[in-house]
């Protein structure tokens, strides 16, 4: 058929646009819509066979929970476990009672090909139908941790956008293939990627014990600089340090004898000057180790055995 006079063909453009379309298609199999707030249903991904992965922020309850797909139909749920700390919760599907969903589990995709400038889509299921948001990776950066101290493996940031139910809903290439699950809980004013590496990690757990295991010492810290003249006195490289201002009570930092005011300077011989550092050697795998701590108190250094305890469990929606 001829077309009318005066229009233009742009192939490459319906290309595009047919294979967004299949991408949608393809990756939205996976994307459930969960009812587990008043509000409009957030949304999902069937990660595994039988397990949904959702956004810690928008369970806003523990029992009661259901999750459905394009038929409308709702199926129930139990809640295996939540991490506020990286925002993620897992959500079991019980075939013994009709949770047999139609959807299909997640083709994931490696994280680790995420550029800076990717075109990308955000899928989301707040409803009975998925909906799709279009856009680019707009930064991708190496490990760092979450205000409640979450580790995530990989900063990734997006210029799209994530509309009311998102949250939960899978970030996915131009192949239909998950990259990781976005959410609007962990930074303000910016959306955010938890890569798919950093959620396999924590599903593992969530589904074998319920929790995540963090490590404790029951010392509040603040960074600070120590003088170059001490610190060359002190045979330190270097002038960045923890100050503790504050010691809670019998914790492992008070039973180890440290005091406020002391400088926490190394844990184990790596040196501390970031909050962060000192999570990083407090990780899950040495809760119940002994670790040395390098301090320094009146201006003398010294060093402390701290035993590392369990982060308590605190209940944050």
């Amino acid at each position: 058929m001829a077309r009318p006079s005066g229009t233009q063909s742009f192939p490459a453009l319906q290309a595009l646009s047919e294979d967004l379309t299949a991408a949608v298609e393809r990756a939205g199999r996976a994307v459930v819509a969960v009812h587990a707030r008043r509000r409009i249903p957030a949304s999902g991904v069937l990660w595994r066979s039988g397990v949904v992965v959702a956004t810690n922020h928008t369970i806003q309850q523990d029992e009661e929970i259901t999750v459905s797909v394009g038929d409308g139909d709702r199926m129930p749920a139990t809640l295996a476990g939540r991490d506020p700390t990286t925002d993620l919760a897992v959500l079991k599907l019980d075939p013994a009672t009709g949770g047999s969903s139609p959807a299909t589990v997640a083709e994931r995709g490696a994280d680790d090909t995420l550029r800076v400038g990717q075109i990308v889509l955000a899928l989301g299921r707040p409803g009975r139908d998925v909906t799709a948001s279009l856009g680019l990776v707009s930064a991708v950066g190496g490990e760092w941790r979450t205000w409640h101290g979450g580790k995530i493996d990989r900063l990734v940031r997006l210029d799209v956008a994530v509309y009311d139910g998102f949250s939960g809903g899978p970030l996915v290439d131009g192949n239909g293939h998950v990259l990781g699950i976005n959410t609007s809980g962990l930074s303000r004013g910016a959306a955010l990627t938890i890569p798919a590496t950093t959620v396999d990690h924590v599903v593992s757990q969530l589904l074998e014990t319920g929790r995540i295991k963090r490590g404790y010492a029951g010392v509040a810290v603040q960074p600070v600089r120590i003088a170059s003249a001490a610190a060359e006195s002190l045979g330190l490289t270097g002038s960045g340090a923890l100050m503790a201002v504050g010691v809670a009570p019998g914790g492992p930092a008070d039973k180890s004898g440290i005091l406020q005011g002391d400088v926490l300077v190394a844990v184990d011989g790596a040196r501390v000057s970031d909050p962060s550092d000192l999570l990083s050697a407090l990780g899950p795998d040495r809760v119940g180790q002994r670790v040395r701590v390098q301090i320094i108190r009146a201006g003398e250094s010294r060093t402390v055995e701290l035993t590392v305890g369990e982060r308590p469990v605190r209940e944050e929606r």
